[in-house]
């Protein structure tokens, strides 16, 4: 690939303060990158083929938009916990297994993709994020979500495709919650208590490919309070 096309990327970064460097086979994050960690707000290293970030990642703490998709990531170093102004970070189809503790320290983050990892565990680093609106974590292998949870600040929660089995009632307790996508898992209908449907801010329950019947799902006590908070948002955005 030689330099020359990061070389003009740089460039051109160095006046608008995004670079875009996906699909360009890159095996390692480009050390030339270092000169703009003072200015850079997005960075795309998207569709490459890197397996680390260095450290040095953290010195871009002006960076509101990282996005490393659909690469080879094992791990991220703590010093991604540095870029306290991020908003938007993506990190679908990687080979992840967990996230660094400094992940809390992403105050700002709004935005998270984990889709499509190796996670077994719900990252409990990202509960008291308080700016996050939407976190995917489908495709996953998580089995349960901790009782914990209920510091998850989020209003969606995206877990297809995982294999989770139960729910923890202090998923009622989530203040902001009001999207939980829970298609193909391991769920039974007896997950569904009284409590999660009565008492959370849950408008939407997405939960097709488990092991009950819908049908079952319409019949359980506290599907009717479900409704009200469904019918109620459906009508706000209508």
């Amino acid at each position: 690939m030689g330099n020359s096309p990061i070389k003009q990327h740089i460039q051109t970064a160095e006046k608008t303060g995004v670079c875009q460097l996906c699909k360009l086979g890159i095996k390692e994050f480009p050390e030339e990158l270092q000169c703009l960690h003072k200015n850079l707000r997005t960075l795309d290293l998207s569709d490459n083929k890197f397996q680390h970030l260095p450290s040095y990642i953290g010195k871009f703490d002006n960076l509101k938009n990282l996005s490393l998709s659909n690469n080879k990531l094992e791990n991220l170093p703590n010093e991604i916990g540095n870029l306290k102004k991020l908003e938007v970070l993506s990190l679908d189809n990687n080979h992840l297994t967990a996230l660094p503790s400094t992940f809390t320290n992403l105050k700002h983050l709004r935005t998270l993709n984990l889709s499509g990892n190796h996670i077994k565990y719900f990252p409990m680093e990202i509960c008291g994020l308080t700016q996050l609106d939407v976190v995917d974590l489908s495709r996953n292998k998580i089995t349960t979500i901790p009782d914990g949870v209920s510091d998850f600040q989020a209003m969606e929660l995206n877990l297809n495709q995982n294999q989770v089995s139960t729910l923890p009632e202090s998923i009622a307790s989530c203040p902001r919650l009001k999207v939980i996508r829970l298609e193909e898992n391991c769920l039974e209908l007896k997950a569904f208590t009284p409590k999660i449907l009565k008492e959370s801010n849950i408008a939407l329950f997405a939960i097709e490919g488990n092991v009950f019947d819908m049908k079952a799902f319409h019949n359980i006590e506290g599907y009717d309070e479900y409704m009200e908070r469904f019918t109620a948002t459906k009508k706000k955005f209508n």
